[in-house]
């Protein structure tokens, strides 16, 4: 590949300079975040006491809960620029490059842009380590020397984040090398079936049914193991039954609408209901945790109240530091995952805010539309992951510790903070928004 022709596709078309720096920003904060995750988790595996295998059984767990949705964003962060990517690869295809040519290209460009925020990443982890390593548990510190992973470790996570930018890169491809001309005037039309939620539901149902017996038949490492896996498979089913959920409401919604900007919010959605569900699926996420949150506390209140024993004050004491950490964790998830795919997703509709600008619509109105397509999607995702998880916890701990006053207070405010951050995001990327229509 001719190293001009490759610079080319890094550089950014004029007043779109975010396109390239939006990955790396999310590339580096996934990295940052899998680092700090990583090593705060590996130090519980140097205890041999007693409560050991609860501590390691609550990190193994969260660390599934956490890294499992940021290599969801680190995914989402590899097809942030793919647009752009698209349409210049595109041209070059229908100029005749072939298609060992365009692979390439967008191999290297991929790890290069990865490459640069992995590295933001692994110093960004290396300033947030003195501040991980304060944390108490126990009743002492973690200790920076507990919390900071060795250098192969760190090298293999960065390794992972950009093998996850090269294989959406090449599953990008395929596109581009069948329909070229299709990729140019963006006409392929993204679809989701009805298979998804089939097949969502029936791992849903499977999850539970394991749940509920992995617990009676099996020893407490090989629990820990399976319940660790299915909650991780469990976060990326809601990423399977997502899009679809969003299309059968939007439909339901544009068949309704009798306003413009209802009308619009509508077919935003149903114009690529995945790009919709990227949009709030760090809503998911977070209302998951926010079952996991409520469910502790109530736990914990109940233990308190009970007269437990000092070393069992002490767990409860922890697995709030825990719940906190995690809850910290997936908010700043949700803060980036949305901030960012807003504003690419401002940045990818150029050319319909122009033509909108054209037809007479104020951006008043579009942004109205915008919020809604946003919104809307969010009561539905926030309020479906928050029962599938009630559904999943429900074998463990019963129903009672789930609907217990402080649970249900504590999975409110855990979920009206996430959406939250979300509406404070739209707002953020409202002068984007603007300026788009100004260049029109």
């Amino acid at each position: 590949m001719n190293p001009r022709v490759l610079a080319l596709l890094l550089r950014p078309a004029p007043g779109q300079n975010g396109v390239l720096a939006l990955p790396v920003i999310a590339f580096g904060v996934v990295t940052a975040l899998v680092l700090t995750v990583v090593g705060g988790a590996q130090s519980f595996w140097s205890w041999t006491d007693e409560y050991a295998p609860l501590y390691q059984a609550l990190a193994a767990i969260a660390l599934v809960l956490l890294v499992v949705p940021l290599m969801s964003l680190g995914g989402a962060a590899a097809r942030l620029s793919a647009r752009r990517r698209d349409e210049r690869l595109s041209t070059l295809r229908l100029l005749g490059v072939t298609p060992a040519g365009v692979g390439i290209a967008t191999v290297i460009e991929s790890v290069l842009v990865a490459g640069i925020g992995a590295v933001a990443g692994v110093l960004g982890s290396l300033a947030l380590a003195p501040l991980i390593g304060l944390i108490p548990f126990r009743g002492e510190a973690l200790g920076l020397g507990a919390v900071l992973l060795p250098p192969l470790h760190v090298l293999l996570v960065v390794a992972g984040v950009l093998l996850v930018a090269t294989a959406s890169a090449v599953l990008g491809l395929r596109r581009i090398v069948i329909s070229p001309l299709g990729v140019r005037m963006r006409s392929t039309v993204t679809t989701v079936h009805w298979l998804r939620f089939v097949l969502g539901a029936c791992a849903i149902a499977l999850a539970f049914v394991l749940i509920k017996l992995i617990p009676q038949i099996a020893g407490l490492v090989t629990t820990i193991v399976v319940l660790a896996v299915l909650f991780g498979v469990a976060l990326a089913v809601l990423n399977l039954i997502g899009p679809w959920v969003l299309k059968v409401s939007a439909s339901r919604q544009l068949r309704r609408a009798e306003q413009p900007d209802r009308l619009l919010a509508a077919r935003l959605v149903l114009e690529s209901p995945k790009a919709a569900w990227r949009q709030v699926s760090g809503i998911s996420m977070a209302s998951f945790m926010a079952v996991f949150a409520g469910t502790g506390v109530s736990l914990m209140s109940v233990l308190e109240s009970a007269g437990a024993e000092p070393g069992q004050l002490q767990i409860a004491q922890d697995m709030r530091t825990g719940l906190i950490i995690t809850l910290i964790g997936s908010f700043l998830m949700v803060a980036v995952s949305v901030g960012v795919n807003q504003a690419s997703a401002i940045l990818d509709q150029s050319e319909l805010h122009r033509s909108l600008h054209f037809l007479g619509m104020p951006v008043e109105t579009v942004d109205r539309a915008r919020t809604r397509a946003i919104m809307s999607p969010l009561l539905i995702t926030a309020i479906g992951s928050a029962l599938c998880a009630a559904v999943l916890v429900f074998p463990l701990i019963g129903m009672a510790l789930i609907t217990a006053p402080v649970s249900l207070l504590t999975i409110a405010s855990v979920v009206a903070i996430g959406i939250g951050v979300v509406w404070v995001s739209t707002r953020a990327t409202r002068p984007l928004l603007a300026r788009s229509f100004q260049a029109a």
